[in-house]
């Protein structure tokens, strides 16, 4: 595990980099969670040009206005002069009304026939996306940066699938799994606080802020559970209504950190109304919040089972939210379904075998038979081994 991300190139970058190398035509949207490397990757990619680059953040504790991106982008344009040249824009979402004033930028720049490319990042994509297709319909693209795989984790760090499970995909924090007492601290105090505090408790309204925290909480400790709003009520202090609980969720998937998958019914309007399946995106965080050390959550079968789902998981979640495919679950009275994924009109059945779930699958069974089913996983046991389904990119497993 004492490899270095310095020489690890994630595969988001060769995309950049064609994009970048092209006459300048949209703007280049980075988005992704907290800590995955986006600032890294476009560092890496910009690096390697042959043009000049002016690199500038927005990630202060105070938050900046409309009038500092003017100002960085008139610098790009001076140092551009009539030249090609890439403005990077970091952390974009945190300055309000941001899109309104990067739309007056780009299109000035546009009708000058300027050849500034732009390249924007940003932490919260839901929040970034909220300001992209409110003001910039049309001039932009969006590549998605999700949590680290499996195979990355393995080719930038040797880890194994155990490591994984437990230590999940923060490269930040994988220099400190040797000390893991040291590890649970970071992500704890580096990630998930910062991650709530900053990419969403200072950019939304959110009128309970410990009451979010303690979904979070709540989320990753039932992770793979489904768990109706009223029983969420029933664990959770001052709980306020269902549509409050269900819009933290948002935000929490928003910031990349815990999503509420629906029911799958054929119908998005039911699908809607259904008891979410909590998932974490990143299996860090629940061991983390935790208590147990890596030695005792192997000892745990109980929670190495849930670890296995969750970790299944969020590859598959963290795939929906870079638009490769849709994902839900589904569930008939006591027949279930772990994952269902939607792809254009392909349909693929996931269950997965953790050592926690039954032998046999009759909701697999009962699925095929209410719904036209392209295909269906077994994951774990006797099925696809977790390793080779978490190293392949869920675009694989839906192509296959």
């Amino acid at each position: 595990m004492s490899k270095s991300t310095i020489s690890y190139r994630r595969p988001q970058a060769d995309l950049l980099a064609s994009r970048l190398a092209e006459s300048r035509r949209f703007l280049q949207v980075v988005a992704g969670p907290r800590q995955v490397g986006k600032s890294t990757l476009v560092e890496q990619v910009t690096g390697a040009l042959d043009l000049p680059v002016r690199y500038v953040s927005a990630d202060e504790p105070t938050l900046r206005g409309g009038d500092w991106i003017a100002q960085q982008w008139e610098v790009a344009r001076l140092e551009a002069g009539k030249s090609a040249a890439v403005l990077v824009l970091d952390e974009i979402q945190k300055i309000p009304d941001w899109s309104e004033t990067v739309k007056r930028l780009w299109d000035e720049d546009t009708r000058a026939k300027r050849p500034l490319k732009v390249v924007l990042l940003g932490s919260a994509p839901l929040l970034l996306a909220q300001g992209l297709t409110e003001s910039l319909a049309g001039r932009f693209e969006l590549l998605h940066v999700p949590h680290w795989s499996l195979s990355e984790m393995r080719k930038a760090f040797g880890w194994s699938l155990e490591d994984y499970l437990y230590f999940g995909g923060y490269p930040g924090a994988a220099p400190l799994v040797s000390e893991p007492a040291r590890w649970t601290r970071y992500v704890a105090d580096s990630l998930i606080e910062t991650s709530i505090a900053r990419d969403v408790l200072l950019l939304s309204r959110v009128d309970k802020p410990a009451l979010l925290r303690r979904l979070f909480e709540l989320g990753c400790r039932y992770s793979g559970q489904v768990l109706s709003y009223t029983k969420m009520v029933g664990q959770l202090q001052d709980a306020g209504n269902t549509t409050t609980l269900a819009h933290y969720l948002e935000l929490l998937a928003g910031a990349g950190m815990l999503c509420g998958l629906q029911k799958y019914a054929g119908d998005a309007a039911r699908s809607r109304g259904s008891s979410p399946k909590l998932q974490v995106l990143n299996t860090a965080l629940m061991s983390a919040l935790s208590g147990l050390t890596p030695e005792e959550a192997r000892a745990d079968r109980e929670f190495c089972g849930r670890l296995v789902e969750s970790a299944v998981g969020a590859h598959l979640a963290n795939a929906a939210a870079g638009g490769v495919c849709k994902l839900y679950y589904w569930r008939d009275k006591n027949q279930e379904v772990d994952f269902v994924v939607e792809a254009g009109r392909r349909l693929i059945a996931i269950e997965v075998k953790s050592g926690r779930a039954p032998q046999a699958h009759p909701g697999s069974a009962a699925f095929v038979k209410a719904f036209k089913v392209h295909r269906s996983l077994l994951v774990g046991g006797d099925g696809i081994s977790v390793e080779v389904f978490l190293e392949k990119p869920v675009s694989e497993w839906i192509a296959a």
